[in-house]
């Protein structure tokens, strides 16, 4: 291992352990480091019941979002071949939340795990009309597909606009999912997603070699023997699994998908599944600072959520980052 690479690997690592073991110990109720490992072991300690029940799921649930997010905007960004790409940009979070919002103007029936699966849904049929938009004509193409997922984005945000204004509950509801929160999430909902999270993170990673080649061109990819449209294909299923999950687990969670894939690759290169690899560290690492950072916001009267704390880490750096350099490919 290269001295930079062990750098590299042992920063990443810190900082991984280090947010888990805030989050595990920082909160309204602050609880020792010493009295949560005794927690972990004794179901019977007194801080068992905030450490294990509350913060022990949150704390999984954030490790696994920012791993998807990041993930999938590392995808994202070698699909379109940009580096300042989305996830958002498939219209997938357009999708979650118009379904959302229809759901519950319908039903009136409210809750996470009812939001759940209908963001699913909406997430994935979002992914799949783009991909046929996308994809007309018998061939896709990187600037296809991203102006595809612009076009439903926009549609979808238009009729979201139009229902909550029409119906109060639904932009009650709306407002508070719309935040990205991880408040009150438990293993149920770590069980619904986790099995769209590990086969979106296996079909990413089988992949990310194709799509190392496609970054040479069409061309190029297909005198390598890569098919490029079942790549695409592919690698759209794997950013909607990822992706559509963590929203409908969480709502939309701003910049992981952004920056995260776009900061990794300034310090490991432009190889994917380095980029891939090293953004599933860094990735759990915001998010668990970042959700870390919201309970303590509102001084243990409110939360902020997790969404907006990323967005407001985030900003800042980004900008400072695109003004300093010329991203290929922008």
């Amino acid at each position: 291992m290269r001295p930079a690479t062990a750098t590299l690997a042992l920063s990443g690592t810190g900082l991984l352990v280090a947010g888990v073991a805030v989050s595990l110990a920082v909160g309204s109720n602050p609880v020792p480091l010493g009295d949560v490992l005794a927690a972990l072991t004794d179901p019977a300690h007194p801080a068992a019941g905030i450490v294990v029940e509350q913060r022990v799921p949150r704390t999984v649930l954030a490790v696994l979002l920012g791993a998807a997010l990041a993930a999938a905007g590392a995808l994202m960004q070698s699909l379109t071949r940009n580096p300042l790409a989305d996830p958002g940009i498939l219209g997938i979070n357009a999708g979650a939340a118009l379904a959302v919002v229809l759901a519950v103007s319908v039903t009136g029936v409210t809750g996470v795990w009812f939001y759940l699966w209908f963001a699913f849904a909406g997430a994935a049929a979002a992914a799949v009309v783009v991909h046929l938009l996308g994809a007309a004509g018998g061939f896709s193409t990187p600037g296809r597909l991203a102006l595809a997922g612009v076009a439903i984005s926009a549609a979808a945000g238009s009729l979201v606009q139009t229902v909550i204004l029409a119906d109060q509950a639904a932009l009650d509801e709306f407002r508070f999912w719309a935040t990205g929160s991880l408040e009150g999430r438990r293993w149920e909902i770590i069980a619904a997603t986790g099995p769209f999270l590990a086969a979106g993170l296996v079909a990413g990673l089988v992949c990310a070699p194709a799509l190392n080649a496609l970054a040479l061109g069409d061309d190029a990819a297909a005198s390598l023997g890569v098919r490029a449209r079942e790549v695409r294909a592919g690698t759209m299923l794997a950013v909607t699994l990822l992706c559509g999950a963590a929203t409908a687990a969480a709502g939309p969670i701003g910049f992981v998908g952004l920056g995260v894939p776009f900061l990794v690759r300034a310090l490991v290169g432009p190889d994917l599944r380095r980029v891939l690899g090293w953004s599933l560290v860094a990735g759990p690492a915001l998010m668990l600072f970042a959700d870390t950072a919201g309970r303590l916001v509102g001084g243990g009267r409110a939360e902020l959520g997790v969404g907006v704390v990323t967005a407001l880490l985030g900003a800042p750096v980004f900008v400072a980052l695109v003004r300093r350099r010329t991203a290929v490919g922008v």
